[in-house]
């Protein structure tokens, strides 16, 4: 009887392009985003509070302002340094535009937040560095907010736990720009030498100069999994050594595996690893 069965033929009418696009553009931008890594779409109001991929891992960016309410004890954070504000003291063209927009784009004055908070009545010094804000480059605010952090936990006697993320130097900033990695690695030493702790985790991307200063100065050095982490870029360590680099290179995995750092922590742990580590070294 299946030879005379007759075939169901099912037609799929597919929807025009410009109804297609007007389908995209009712769904709010504040609503999905793509993953950086899986490619996949992911709900806002679905992603967990550390800020990490339900679909592959990735870590997402963290705000500096939400990170904080993340890590620390319910109304324990006390900003330092907020007034401090830039100037384009080169006259470098566009400068201050660019600046006013990262500020209104991540509601931050600058691209670290410092100041004293707890963690489980623990009180520490914690300073967190944002990308959105022109990279988390370094420039002279940037500089003098972290090196007043490090001078401020020496006279209080308390731990540093610096989370950061940088492009490197500023360049609209020129040469006062590199100075800041001498300047605040003089109060990272000076903060060390009294036999206080300083944690640094690295997020992803921490590049450049600030890789060649505070980033690598910590008593215990902590990075996230597969943050980018190094000097120069990939790019342009290839074209002058005329060779290629492997996939991993500047990798988390890559700088712990040849004992550049102490551990790659994930999100879901840091909170605890934190508390270990200031329950350890606090006075």
């Amino acid at each position: 009887m299946a030879l005379f069965r007759k075939k169901k033929t099912i037609r799929i009418n597919p929807l025009p392009i410009h109804e297609i696009e007007q389908k995209k553009a009712s769904i709010p931008e504040d609503m999905v985003k793509n993953c950086p890594n899986c490619k996949r779409i992911l709900i806002n109001n679905q992603i967990a509070e550390e800020r990490v991929c339900y679909h592959c891992g990735e870590h997402l960016h963290f705000p500096a302002k939400d990170r904080i309410d993340w890590l620390v004890d319910k109304g324990s954070f006390e900003t330092w340094d907020e007034g401090l504000s830039t100037s384009n003291e080169m006259n470098f063209p566009g400068y201050t535009k660019k600046i006013s927009q990262a500020q209104q784009l991540t509601g931050l004055n600058e691209a670290v937040v410092t100041g004293k908070a707890s963690l489980n009545g623990l009180p520490f010094c914690l300073g967190i560095m944002d990308s959105q804000f022109i990279m988390a480059s370094m420039g002279t605010v940037v500089g003098e907010k972290i090196t007043n952090l490090f001078e401020r936990a020496y006279e209080l006697g308390l731990p540093v736990i610096m989370f950061i993320a940088s492009g490197g130097a500023r360049m609209q900033e020129g040469i006062l720009s590199l100075m800041q990695m001498a300047k605040v690695s003089q109060a990272v030493s000076k903060h060390q030498q009294a036999g206080l702790f300083y944690c640094a985790i690295l997020t992803n991307p921490t590049m450049g100069g600030v890789t060649a200063s505070f980033a690598m100065q910590g008593d215990i050095t902590l990075a996230e999994p597969r943050a980018k982490i190094g000097f120069a870029g990939k790019r342009v360590i290839e074209q002058t050594i005329r060779a290629a680099l492997p996939d991993d290179f500047q990798s988390a995995e890559s700088l712990l595996e040849n004992g550049y750092i102490d551990e790659i922590v994930p999100r879901t742990e840091q909170k605890e690893k934190l508390d270990l580590l200031l329950k350890i070294h606090s006075k």
